[in-house]
């Protein structure tokens, strides 16, 4: 089966430090990026994994290289194709296994998430967990503003129908901070780099799969703050953008993205 990736160029800003990378997919994220980064920078995030940016096409200057230069970013991955969140995942995931690493973490770059809380998403990696998701909902982490509009389709909807799927019960469907393990990602009944991974197929596919295949998984408790009295940071907008992710979510439920050549 051949792998598909999207075009993508790459700007090393220093080597491979360790095992662990953070993948961080933008677009036009100006000012939220960078918040989130100095707080990353404060929490010596860095140290315990490589920060790798990878951009959809920006064009309001978020990319800046003496900016992520300045946060200790590494790596800076820019997607030259078509797609969405699922192609920059792609993009990212085809760089950091070719890189070498064992483990990786994905965290939205709108400053919605706590990003200090990598560290505990690498200690699930390291205890042998080969997919980690991050929960507001589990005790110890803290929804912030989320509005009720989300957090009624989280806890009513999403959340139900993904653990439906991965006959498990999962808490915070939708969030995107969560941690995999190489062999996740690498097994053959996997097989990540398809191209009906495109937007956010690929999220929803990965919420269940490790389970389907008795892998090893858990949640985490995290947050994820709104910003009070401003528009929410989100890229899924308006009702054709909810119900595409509807027909992900029952696509998911009903096998559409298991591959259709399974290894036996």
């Amino acid at each position: 089966m051949s792998k598909a990736v999207p075009k993508y160029s790459v700007t090393e800003f220093a080597p491979r430090s360790g095992d662990y990378c953070v993948l961080i997919p933008i677009l036009n994220e100006k000012g939220r990026i960078d918040r989130e980064l100095a707080r990353a920078q404060q929490a010596g995030v860095g140290r315990a994994a490589d920060l790798v940016i990878c951009d959809g096409g920006s064009a309001d200057g978020c990319t800046d290289e003496a900016l992520l230069r300045q946060y200790g970013v590494n790596t800076l991955l820019v997607k030259q194709d078509g797609g969405r969140q699922g192609a920059q995942l792609r993009m990212g995931f085809d760089w950091a296994l070719a890189r070498g690493y064992r483990g990786f973490v994905t965290v939205d770059g709108n400053d919605k998430d706590s990003i200090e809380d990598v560290p505990r998403f690498l200690e699930k990696l390291e205890a042998g967990y080969d997919f980690v998701q991050g929960s507001r909902f589990r005790k110890g982490g803290r929804a912030v503003n989320t509005p009720l509009i989300r957090l009624l389709s989280v806890r009513l909807l999403h959340a139900p129908v993904i653990s439906l799927t991965a006959k498990k019960w999962y808490t915070d469907t939708t969030n995107a901070f969560r941690a995999y393990s190489r062999a996740y990602l690498e097994d053959p009944r996997v097989q990540i780099f398809r191209e009906v991974f495109s937007g956010y197929e690929l999220l929803a596919y990965l919420s269940v799969r490790a389970d389907q295949l008795g892998m090893k998984t858990c949640e985490i408790p995290v947050t994820r703050a709104y910003p009070r009295g401003e528009k929410a940071p989100t890229k899924i907008k308006g009702l054709r953008g909810n119900a595409d992710l509807l027909k992900i979510l029952f696509r998911n439920l009903l096998g559409a993205y298991k591959p259709k050549e399974e290894p036996k």
